[in-house]
């Protein structure tokens, strides 16, 4: 499997957003910036480790951010982010990854879906960068004047955005080389260096919060944002096995869960009641069963897709509640680690998260010992 490490640049000071705390650790929803930034990427099946460079100062700020989090070690950055980036890359070389995604802390909405497209192509040294097309008329302005030069072609102009993504080995010879360049973004380095960056599709909801203006809106959410609620509800019958698997966790049982993926009872009402509080539909309409790429999936990929969908609808989920319905087997010890790979999955904390388990007293199916039930309610500011 190749191994990507995720180098998030978190080592700014924000001018643009005044004096005081550095914007990537302030609050966004309830969690600072960068919380959410590291765990987005933590969550994603495709990387390996996330590293943090962070700023000398910013140590207490920073152990706060990922506290309870599995992250590698952090190291601090330079003068400014173009030596942030490359004390980052020099750091991680003892890891031996065959990739890295090099992401700004303040860009705390990017979404699963980007971080893919940008792995996708990776490799054949080339970097990848993801885009969006510039909507704007832009204007070339004199020199020393307000007088308009000329309208510049809009539709061969792109706004970058992070991650973006390279083969290890060359972005770290790229750095070192472009070091007494001034350069705005890590694909510059590599194009400086004769590597080819290709683009894929970014998000308008990828933005980076750069002053305190943009953080207000970002924790306004959209003009009108309300609270939402969504159920949802499954059901698996037992079949021949030896362990069933409940919110991402196994559990040793005499039987086993039939489904067509991984039969996660819980996960599948969880991801229906996180589409059903964005008015997305249900599972089966964007992982059919009749698909076969999922046979076998681990269920917490459409848990992933939904929430990826609440993040490109500018969302936030606030909290969520699970219940398990069986006689057994009993979910009790196993409680703590469901909660904490669900609230990775969420990108909430685990206080906001919840499982729990009911028998229905020896009646119906579930009392019977067929088969176990879940149902999920999750709140959503969207």
């Amino acid at each position: 499997m190749q191994k990507i490490i995720a180098l998030i640049v978190a080592a700014g000071r924000g001018s643009r957003f005044g004096e005081g705390t550095p914007k990537q650790y302030h609050l966004l929803h309830g969690k600072m910036i960068l919380t959410h930034t590291v765990e987005t990427f933590l969550s994603h099946p495709d990387i390996t480790a996330v590293k943090v460079v962070i700023h000398p100062d910013d140590v207490e700020l920073y152990e706060e951010a990922v506290k309870g989090l599995d992250v590698l070690p952090h190291c601090f950055g330079g003068k400014d982010r173009q030596e942030s980036v490359r004390f980052g890359l020099e750091a991680i070389e003892k890891e031996k990854p065959e990739f890295v995604l090099i992401h700004d802390a303040a860009r705390p909405f990017v979404s699963h879906q980007v971080i893919s497209n940008v792995i996708a192509p990776l490799g054949n040294k080339q970097g990848v960068v993801p885009v969006i097309p510039v909507t704007d008329t832009i204007k070339k302005v004199a020199v020393g004047s307000n007088t308009v030069a000329y309208t510049i072609d809009r539709s061969v102009l792109w706004r970058a955005q992070t991650p973006q993504g390279f083969v290890y080995k060359d972005i770290l010879i790229s750095s070192k080389k472009t070091r007494k360049m001034k350069l705005t973004d890590d694909a510059s380095a590599a194009e400086a260096c004769g590597i080819k960056v290709v683009t894929v599709n970014g998000s308008t909801t990828n933005i980076k919060i750069t002053t305190l203006e943009d953080l207000e809106m970002a924790n306004k959410g959209d003009l009108g944002a309300m609270v939402k609620v969504g159920a949802g509800f499954d059901v698996h019958a037992f079949t021949e096995g030896e362990e069933v698997t409940l919110c991402g966790v196994k559990i040793p049982y005499e039987k086993a869960l039939l489904g067509h993926s991984d039969a996660d009872v819980a996960l599948h009402a969880l991801a229906d009641a996180i589409y059903g509080a964005i008015g997305g539909g249900d599972i089966g309409m964007h992982f059919p069963p009749s698909d076969e790429r999922w046979k076998g999936a681990d269920s917490s990929i459409f848990v992933r897709h939904a929430v990826d969908m609440v993040r490109e609808k500018r969302g936030q989920i606030i909290n969520a509640d699970i219940t398990i319905i069986c006689e057994a087997p009993k979910i009790g010890e196993y409680r703590a680690e469901m909660v904490g790979k669900v609230s990775l999955m969420l990108g909430i904390p685990e206080t906001s998260v919840n499982v729990k388990g009911t028998t229905t007293e020896g009646l119906g199916f579930t009392g019977r010992g067929e088969g176990i039930a879940a149902k999920a309610v999750v709140s959503v500011l969207a």
